[in-house]
């Protein structure tokens, strides 16, 4: 694993907005008393949501919040790859899939269109600081490789031409809509179910199954 380090240049400072201070203090809630600590990892999450990227100022800030050592706060963000050290696309940060099930089914191909599109480097932004990108590992989708993860949202079943396709939405300011990129239902098969297609007697069975 390589060293992850913050970014030299930093922000001079760091506040939660009025909505993310609540929702702050909401997670920092959601412990019993002497273990607010925990709440360390949503935090430093809501703070790159706001930011775009995890900075020193806001590692302060989570560490004076939860009344916890900076070096262990240090270490919770550049432990974890979800966290961006440096800064990332302000409209987009790719994650594209490289395990197994996504390079057999193209995700190679997918980084190609990021560096292409994007920039040749990962984690660095395109010209005018909108788009960036990287490899990681699973993200869970498998069912539906190749598959690119943008924030909290997952785009799958691609291809180039379609990932082109989403990266030109967040480009222009209109993200397409998230999940499969083709005609499927979440995780169901490709071109819609192939059994119980007889709602009559799924129902049936389902009652049954019930009893």
């Amino acid at each position: 694993m390589s060293v992850r380090r913050l970014a030299e240049e930093q922000p001079d400072s760091f506040a939660f907005n009025r909505a993310n201070a609540v929702v702050a203090r909401q997670w920092i809630g959601k412990y019993p008393k002497g273990r607010q600590q925990s709440a360390v990892i949503p935090l430093l999450m809501l703070a790159q949501e706001q930011e775009g990227w995890v900075t020193r100022p806001a590692v302060e800030e989570v560490s004076r919040m939860l009344d916890m050592p900076l070096i262990r706060v240090l270490e919770v963000a550049t432990f974890y790859t979800q966290f961006q050290l440096k800064p990332v696309g302000t409209r987009a940060h790719v994650q594209v899939c490289g395990t197994t099930p996504c390079m057999l089914r193209g995700s190679e191909a997918l980084m190609d269109v990021c560096r292409r599109k994007i920039h040749h480097e990962q984690f660095q932004t395109n010209a005018d600081g909108t788009l960036s990108w990287e490899e990681v590992e699973c993200l869970g989708a498998c069912v539906n490789a190749p598959m690119v993860m943008i924030w909290k949202d997952t785009y799958e079943d691609l291809t180039k031409d379609s990932l082109n396709k989403v990266l030109d939405g967040f480009a222009s300011g209109n993200p397409p809509k998230p999940g499969p990129q083709i005609d499927r239902q979440f995780a169901a098969p490709a071109g819609g179910p192939r059994v119980l297609k007889d709602t009559a007697v799924a129902g049936d069975a389902t009652k049954k199954g019930n009893m």
